[in-house]
């Protein structure tokens, strides 16, 4: 077997603008093999894709990694297609593709996709570099805790899948170990209604000070939440899920549906604010993500509840 086809310079300091630090290898493998292949060689290697997290910490020189590795030139990360039932979404695709091609397949991701940044970032900006970020406040994170999806990791040694809610550790960590990459994230198309929600300190281009999503899927008889920038790691409101659960299926609900009482949606609303561990930092105090949380909970269920009604 012979070396990689792979592109490696090192990159010097061009300009003011590119703040890359001396002597850092420049990897760009050209198929999923050879990523991985020179993963394995280059643990400390961060891999980059749209840039839209790395190239920001690079400019303010937050972050000096000995090596990128540049996956833009792997196709396979770029595809998506359908496996047992569930959509496979390759770790590449962007954003802009995720609300053109999939908004009808997962709507509450489309709506999170939406609320990323400009046109130009989300033309870059992709799902699996969101999750490789694994920020607390990562708009594509409560979409796919309220759908229960899987995160696809590879290396030379073999590939594995996790829940999404056990790939997060803590504030920007994950399970992740130094030689995997993230191939791809799995979950069902939407069963039912989905919803998205996000507070920030302006209407656009912002990091999300809270954020929520709901999911509703029929089949099942469950409810999926996912909270966003209110705790360590973006979460589950677990009791929330099961109290609404149970009053839907208690008063027959999911067959015969009708509007919620106020009481239902005002202690969900309720459960959800509680289900957060937010702090004060310069976006928003703990208090006001406590509310903020408990006001998106509320529309984004109704506005959910809404669409059942008129399936």
């Amino acid at each position: 077997m012979g070396p990689p086809d792979v592109r490696a310079q090192r990159a010097g300091r061009p300009d003011s603008s590119v703040s890359l630090a001396p002597n850092m290898d420049f990897l760009a493998p050209r198929s999923w093999a050879d990523a991985l292949a020179l993963k394995a060689e280059h643990p400390e290697a961060v891999a980059i894709a749209g840039g839209t997290d790395v190239m920001v910490d690079l400019n303010f020189d937050r972050r000096r990694p000995r090596a990128l590795l540049d996956l833009t030139g792997v196709k396979e990360l770029r595809e998506w297609g359908r496996e047992d039932g569930a959509l496979r979404v390759g770790a590449g695709v962007t954003y802009t593709r995720v609300i053109e091609e999939l908004g009808d397949l997962l709507p509450g991701l489309a709506l999170a996709s939406r609320t990323v940044g400009s046109p130009q970032i989300r033309n870059r900006g992709t799902v699996g570099g969101n999750l490789g970020s694994a920020s607390p406040a990562g708009d594509a994170h409560p979409p796919l805790l309220a759908g229960g999806a899987t995160v696809e990791m590879a290396s030379v040694r073999g590939t594995r899948r996790v829940p999404v809610e056990e790939f997060f550790t803590g504030p920007k960590r994950h399970v992740l170990a130094p030689d995997e990459l993230i191939a791809a994230f799995l979950v069902r198309p939407a069963p039912g209604p989905q919803q998205f929600s996000k507070v920030g300190t302006r209407n656009a281009m912002v990091i999300a000070v809270a954020s929520f999503a709901v999911a509703l899927d029929p089949e099942r008889q469950r409810v999926g939440t996912g909270i966003g920038s209110a705790a360590p790691t973006p979460r589950r409101a677990r009791a929330a899920e099961s109290f609404l659960e149970g009053e839907l299926a208690a008063a027959g609900l999911w067959h015969a549906p009708r509007p919620l009482g106020p009481e239902v949606v005002a202690h969900f609303s309720e459960l959800v604010a509680s289900a957060a561990s937010p702090i004060d930092d310069v976006r928003g105090t703990a208090a006001y993500r406590r509310h903020a949380l408990a006001v998106m909970a509320r529309r984004s269920l109704s506005w959910a509840w809404s669409d059942f009604l008129r399936s």
